[in-house]
């Protein structure tokens, strides 16, 4: 039997890799563990607890105000360990993050085949976003399988010259999110009435938007709430102060904002099934919106995923204040305009990618 270990470290990765996990640990081919580095805590607890997963191993590097340093050095310590003891036949990871380019390099330095979900994103751009653009190059060039959610992924890969096999096979996150919408997840928000607005769901996070970029996108927050009155903003605010604070301050005010906590994934899901549109610089949420019908604008100058763009399901309008309202106005005054992005193909996927993702590596390490 040949063993798999699964590395996650963040919400996002423990979201897309649930599938994933879910199909290796039925298979009887391998012995799957799954293991935390506690990059997040709390977030990935709530995803696992939904998808009923276990970890095998956590290695608990979390600390106040860590740097990225930080991470990697502890990551990578922590997980040189672990597989000198598990000695897997194949790491899988998943995205750009720094748990995912560390547990990549523990293995490459034991000499241990890596898989990449998620694999061929590219903005072209090394400091946008910040480190990710980074961490996905750096993790492909060590990787002997890409799973690429899309055909511009692939494309990608082979224009970087990567080595090892490239496999498209839809984005996870579908997968993810397809079995969560099915269950009609709850979303209730104190004071929120589902059906009295057009609610818009807005998240930033991201550190190339700290600052200034910041101001102007709460700012633009504000101009749409007073333009279209029967619209509210419901913001899930990041747990990162220098996020939290300043749209604290700007928009805790506002009688049609609502701020809350970071929404478990069962609720963000049914708050998406529940609001008119997005405003967004997050990643996922632009490959999840458009399964459920919601347009999304995308809160960056650049976007990895421009198969979104192309595909009309997402819209590229950066953080000027002036061009956020502009396209969010077209939106809400204009149903045509509405129409056609929310019934735009999603370009991510069928909901089958960890399927093929485990065909891949059976092929790979059980021929």
């Amino acid at each position: 039997m040949k063993k798999i270990c699964i590395i996650l470290g963040t919400r996002p990765e423990a979201i897309k890799l649930a599938p994933v996990i879910q199909v290796f640990q039925r298979a009887p081919q391998f012995d799957t563990q799954v293991v935390l580095t506690g990059q997040h805590r709390e977030m990935v607890a709530q995803v696992m607890q939904l998808f009923n997963l276990k970890a095998d191993a956590d290695l608990e590097i979390m600390q106040m105000q860590q740097s990225l340093s930080d991470i990697t050095c502890r990551s990578l310590r922590g997980l040189e360990t672990l597989f000198e003891q598990q000695q897997p036949d194949l790491v899988l990871v998943q995205g750009d993050t720094t748990t995912a380019f560390a547990a990549t390099l523990a293995a490459f330095y034991q000499k241990i085949p890596v898989g990449h979900v998620e694999a061929g994103l590219r903005t072209d751009n090394i400091f946008d976003p910040y480190p990710e653009e980074a961490n996905r190059r750096l993790i492909s060039q060590l990787a002997q399988l890409h799973f690429a959610p899309t055909p511009q992924a692939v494309e990608n890969l082979q224009r970087s010259g990567v080595l090892g096999e490239i496999h498209q096979t839809g984005n996870t996150v579908i997968d993810a999110l397809l079995s969560v919408a099915e269950q009609q997840p709850a979303c209730q928000i104190d004071g929120l009435e589902w059906d009295k607005y057009r609610v818009l769901l807005t998240t930033v996070h991201r550190r190339e938007n700290w600052g200034e970029p910041l101001q102007g996108i709460a700012q633009s927050f504000l101009q749409i709430l007073e333009k279209f009155e029967d619209t509210a903003l419901l913001l899930p605010l990041h747990r990162n102060p220098i996020v939290r604070e300043p749209l604290q301050q700007i928009l805790g005010k506002h009688p049609r904002v609502f701020l809350t906590d970071p929404l478990d994934y069962g609720e963000l899901v049914g708050a998406i099934q529940r609001s008119h549109l997005l405003l967004t610089d997050s990643g996922g949420l632009q490959e999840e919106a458009p399964s459920l019908g919601k347009p999304v604008l995308v809160l960056r100058k650049t976007t990895e995923r421009p198969e979104a763009v192309t595909a009309g399901t997402a819209r590229l309008v950066g953080t000027q204040t002036e061009e956020i309202v502009m396209a969010a106005a077209e939106l809400l005054s204009n149903p045509s305009a509405y129409e056609k992005m929310a019934t735009a193909i999603n370009p991510f996927g069928d909901g089958h990618a960890a399927e093929r993702i485990l065909q891949a590596v059976t092929n790979y390490i059980c021929s």
